[in-house]
């Protein structure tokens, strides 16, 4: 209990810097040391914040982890892991709003931004699809499939099938790579080839693969491989 007060004279200092400087006036892990603090007030929160960013690597990679990842970690209940979660959700949230009701062409760096918090921390592979209307505007962001550590599947005839069912005009494909390089593999290109020909062949346009890694893309479009 003696410690008290001088957990409480910190957090104001951190508290202070935070509104008069803003975000950048922190370091990552008094970002999540203050955040941590917020569930957990009664405990320094100090070298958890510095355990949790050295055991993810990143403030994004720690932010972006699966509760059940989260879990294994001492000290950390669930409580904290929802004060984590919570900053991811409403991070999606604001960036997602920066796409919606506008054609996804036009908002193209607004919609990686989203792609990229959303699966670029993850440590399995996930494939989405982007179903689009006839203005390119969103009509429904489905995940086709999660796998292994480095394998998922996406099958044409499901994500064709589904696009005629949602009456899209256009698509594109997500997925991320865990090994954070998101070059394309010849399964890659293969696939992606064998679903913008099926697509073709009824009205439907596939404008790009976005292959997500950390921190960083590949267009399969941009680098001439559909």
């Amino acid at each position: 209990m003696g410690d008290e007060p001088d957990h409480k004279g910190h957090r104001a200092r951190l508290r202070a810097r935070l509104l008069d400087s803003g975000g950048d006036a922190l370091a990552d892990y008094e970002l999540v040391e203050y955040l941590l603090a917020l569930a957990i007030p009664r405990r320094d929160t100090k070298p958890l914040a510095k355990a949790l960013l050295r055991e993810f690597g990143s403030l994004a990679k720690l932010i972006g982890a699966e509760p059940e990842a989260l879990r294994r970690i001492d000290g950390l209940g669930d409580g904290a892991i929802a004060a984590l979660k919570i900053v991811q959700a409403a991070n999606l949230r604001m960036l997602k709003g920066e796409i919606a009701g506008r054609s996804l062409l036009s908002s193209w760096d607004a919609l990686l931004d989203y792609l990229r918090a959303d699966m670029g921390a993850l440590d399995i592979e996930r494939v989405r699809v982007l179903y689009l209307n006839s203005r390119n505007m969103l009509l429904r962001d489905e995940i086709a499939s999660e796998g292994s550590v480095d394998q998922s599947a996406i099958y044409a005839r499901e994500v064709i099938k589904r696009a005629l069912e949602l009456g899209a005009a256009a698509i594109i494909l997500v997925h991320n790579h865990p090994s954070g390089i998101p070059e394309p593999s010849r399964q890659d290109i293969a696939i992606t080839r064998e679903i913008a020909a099926a697509a073709a062949k009824l009205g439907i346009q596939l404008h790009d693969h976005i292959i997500v890694g950390d921190g960083d893309y590949r267009s399969m479009r941009g680098m001439g491989l559909i």
